[in-house]
């Protein structure tokens, strides 16, 4: 065992308690750690299945001294954590993966965008937006349709407004809130896909094998592993992954969402440096899964074999969706994973369900 390796019966810290901090405590455990969970959040879903609770703010600095305590590496289920609680944490000697330094790059959307070119990676063109005055001569450049979004806190469609030809500027900033923004401009694409690379304390990546992606109403519905592109294209979405991951000097997992455009050419979207709805296919489809290469890596472990035995297709359940459990449970090739959740709102994540097949050849 290695200096820095965390061995099993230690304790894994997570900033957030949703249904990533859930399958990650679960993994945890079939590796022998315990995880102890930090979250605002009441009857959040990875408190069911961790040893241990903090309920309180993020910036809650007598939490976050508890937390360090009992834990012995801390790592995010969501890179909107504020980044003054993760420097805490590491002000207090506590290892935490990924770093604050990552999160500057993840949570700003023209960090992330001046990075991934800084890299060599294709981005769509965008223009920092701080300001209404700002706007307009960034959409004489962009040109329309674009989308303005908040530069940071957006997921899920959140925060985010489409400016097309008859639209009013002034309408678009006032729908985000006024907040400094990013105006990105459209690009043809003909599939979304997402690459998740692991990277490990000793700098080795393993990345899976890209997925497309398919959403509904800005939320994913769906992930297909693999994406049907060709195999020359999924060793480029690959590398450029990991590329990124290493400069970052990540330690963790970075999920890193692509469009492949109709000429051939893969574009960053948006970079995720934590497990990702995209990859939950790999709990049921690979020999390690997203989760258990994550705490591979935040405890300084092996990375393990990302290699699928087996093609995939996952369904997030949305909402009423979950109703439908008895059903998924009839279907042979189907893997059902509900996360606890009591309320079942519209666009709410209830649970995911993952269909099998025997693996074929690169398509």
């Amino acid at each position: 065992m290695t200096a820095a390796m965390i061995p099993p019966g230690s304790t894994i810290g997570i900033l957030g308690a949703g249904q990533l901090g859930r399958m990650t405590a679960l993994a945890a455990a079939e590796l022998g750690y315990r995880t102890v969970v930090l979250t605002p959040e009441e009857d959040a879903p990875a408190s069911h299945v961790s040893a241990l609770t903090i309920h309180a703010d993020y910036t809650d600095e007598a939490a976050l001294s508890h937390l360090a305590r009992v834990a012995d590496v801390v790592t995010l289920e969501f890179e909107n954590v504020p980044a003054e609680a993760v420097s805490f944490l590491e002000g207090l000697g506590k290892p935490v993966r990924p770093g604050s330094r990552v999160l500057a790059v993840a949570q700003d959307r023209v960090a992330e965008k001046d990075f991934a070119r800084s890299v060599g990676g294709g981005t769509a063109p965008y223009e920092k937006v701080d300001t209404l005055k700002a706007l307009i001569p960034a959409l004489e450049r962009i040109g329309r349709p674009s989308v303005l979004k908040t530069r940071r806190m957006g997921y899920d469609g959140k925060g985010q407004r489409i400016i097309a030809h008859r639209d009013n500027p002034v309408e678009a900033w006032d729908a985000i809130g006024g907040k400094p923004a990013i105006l990105e401009g459209f690009v043809n694409f003909n599939r979304e896909i997402s690459v998740i690379v692991a990277r490990g304390l000793d700098g080795a990546t393993r990345a899976y094998v890209p997925v497309e992606n398919r959403h509904r109403e800005h939320i994913l519905a769906e992930s297909i592993a693999p994406a049907p592109i060709s195999r020359e294209l999924a060793k480029q979405a690959e590398a450029l992954a990991a590329r990124l991951a290493t400069q970052l000097d990540l330690v963790g997992l970075l999920a890193v969402e692509m469009f492949v455009t109709d000429d051939g050419r893969i574009l960053v979207n948006e970079l995720a440096p934590r497990p990702h709805n995209s990859g939950h296919w790999t709990i049921d489809a690979c020999m390690v899964s997203q989760f258990e290469q994550l705490v591979r890596a935040v405890c300084g472990l092996p990375l393990g074999s990302p290699e699928r035995h087996a093609d995939a297709v996952m369904t997030n359940l949305l909402g009423d969706d979950v109703n439908r459990w008895a059903e998924f449970l009839k279907e042979p090739d189907a893997r059902l994973h509900l996360y606890g959740k009591t309320e079942a709102r519209k666009g709410r994540k209830m649970g995911h369900v993952t269909r099998l097949a025997p693996r074929q050849d690169w398509r």
